[in-house]
């Protein structure tokens, strides 16, 4: 069934119905073809069956603002907010006011577990670090929201294209464009980013703040996305090229093909042309991705987004992985500073 009717037979608003989805307590289906995801009946059952249906899966999803958020923990909305703020809590989800301003929402049952594992941060003097971290100007609501959202949208899926769509919308198009330097594999990524489970619904406005908060503002996150986004990337490209219009589309089986159709030596002295073309692009001294990043990231104010995501299949070598994201440039530039007599530096470097 179509995953507005869903909602309406478990009981659910569509906004408490996505987060479901978001935290895996409702699956669905997502046709081959692209199309809209739907929800079998036997999913609508098994939710039925469980105890307590619907009030527990209600509570479950339950989200609360600020105000309400501090009436549970015992605090005012000003402490609440500092938490927020410091990374202490995540939110799950937001809106816009009539103001366009972003309102944060939280699981209230995170809350709960939130209370019961850091009790000492609810009354007295809020520790230093948390000061520090406020006084710095840390805001990691935000990113802890975005990050949140990646991993739980990587877990989705096995395809690596559909990895590297997450990961792409972490990156604003400038960014993106250097990370993955083909217009049709960008292309190709577009075509598979993932939408919310009812589509793309509100405004253009809401949507476009939604794009927005997706994408990473902060050095040390930029830097950790791109390095994902390259080892994605590359497991992709080993996988299955991305299509080509007017290209050899038979390197991409359709899902239905019980065989592969036989190769074809033009194609393959072409695909080897190309891959050694990219080969020599990548091996010189201007492959690098982000110039001058530092080779010890300092640690962010805010808790780090996770390790880096292990791609479905081989990478390239570590070594590869450092040149493309600008560190080996900078290493033979320092290296060649030390040879060199001092002198007195100029704008940019």
């Amino acid at each position: 069934m179509a995953v507005s009717t869903a909602a309406q037979e478990v009981g659910l608003k569509r906004g408490e119905f996505a987060i479901a989805v978001h935290l895996g307590l409702i699956r669905l289906m997502v046709p081959r073809d692209g199309g809209r995801p739907m929800v079998g009946r036997d999913e609508i059952e098994r939710l039925r069956s469980q105890d307590g249906f619907p009030e527990a899966l209600r509570e479950r999803v339950r989200t609360v603002g600020t105000a309400e958020g501090a009436r549970r923990l015992g605090i005012s909305p000003d402490r609440f907010t500092r938490f927020a703020r410091a990374g202490c809590l995540t939110p799950i989800t937001f809106y816009l006011n009539r103001y366009r301003a972003i309102v944060w929402l939280y699981l209230a049952d995170e809350l709960t577990g939130f209370a019961a594992r850091e009790p000492q941060l609810l009354t007295g003097r809020s520790p230093g670090w948390l000061r520090d971290r406020l006084e710095g100007g840390a805001d990691c609501r935000a990113g802890n929201w975005r990050s949140r959202r990646v991993e739980r949208l990587l877990s989705l899926t096995e395809d690596p294209w559909a990895r590297v769509a997450v990961l792409a919308d972490t990156l604003d198009p400038v960014q993106l464009a250097e990370v993955v330097d083909d217009p049709y594999e960008r292309a190709y990524v577009a075509r598979l980013r993932p939408e919310p489970a009812f589509g793309p619904t509100g405004p253009v406005w809401a949507r476009e703040t939604m794009a927005h908060l997706m994408r990473a503002d902060e050095p040390d996150e930029l830097l950790w996305r791109r390095v994902n986004l390259i080892m994605e990337l590359d497991n992709a490209r080993e996988v299955r090229p991305a299509p080509r219009p007017g290209g050899d589309r038979r390197a991409i089986p359709s899902p239905g093909s019980e065989r592969a159709p036989a190769p074809d030596p033009r194609g393959d002295a072409d695909a080897d042309a190309d891959a050694r073309s990219r080969s020599r692009s990548r091996s010189g001294p201007e492959s690098d991705l982000v110039p001058g990043v530092p080779s010890s990231v300092p640690p962010s104010p805010c808790p780090g987004p996770g390790p880096v995501h292990a791609p479905t299949g081989a990478a390239e070598p570590v070594v590869g992985l450092l040149a493309r994201i600008g560190l080996r440039r900078r290493t033979s530039r320092e290296t060649n500073r030390r040879q060199s007599p001092p002198r007195r530096a100029t704008f940019g470097e």
